[in-house]
């Protein structure tokens, strides 16, 4: 009789693990996108309109490229998005190479060297 119990615990132990199996296979991973603001010119000048059409979720990835003494970016809300101003405690990136994962909602970044913003160096990402 004692037999028949550890077979049956075997038995079940491979019908679980072949179903999680099948579950795994079915699965398929979701990578983030990675984009690159500005398209070839890179965070410059004008971008403004650059999100506009583009699919972004969270988790996506924005790929900064500037000259890093000519500008930065900077993570702001959308009080500092409108007014062009960084609220004490924004993260500021500076390294001209950023990568930046979205958080779902908007997204605010500005430039904040001297006229850069209001000149349109900002963008507001919505990502699903």
């Amino acid at each position: 009789m004692g037999q028949g119990r550890g077979s049956a615990r075997v038995s079940l132990g491979l019908v679980v693990g072949v179903a999680m199996l099948c579950l795994l296979a079915q699965m398929q991973p979701t990578l983030a996108a990675l984009y690159t603001v500005g398209g070839p010119s890179g965070w410059t000048f004008n971008v403004q309109n650059w999100p506009r059409g583009k699919p972004f979720k969270a988790g996506d990835i924005l790929a900064f490229n500037y000259a890093r003494n000519a500008h930065n970016v900077v993570a702001v809300t959308s009080r500092g998005f409108n007014s062009c101003t960084a609220p004490k405690g924004s993260k500021v990136y500076q390294t001209g190479r950023d990568r930046i994962r979205l958080s779902r909602g908007v997204n605010y970044f500005i430039c904040t060297f001297p006229g850069h913003c209001k000149g349109g160096m900002k963008i507001a990402v919505n990502a699903a």
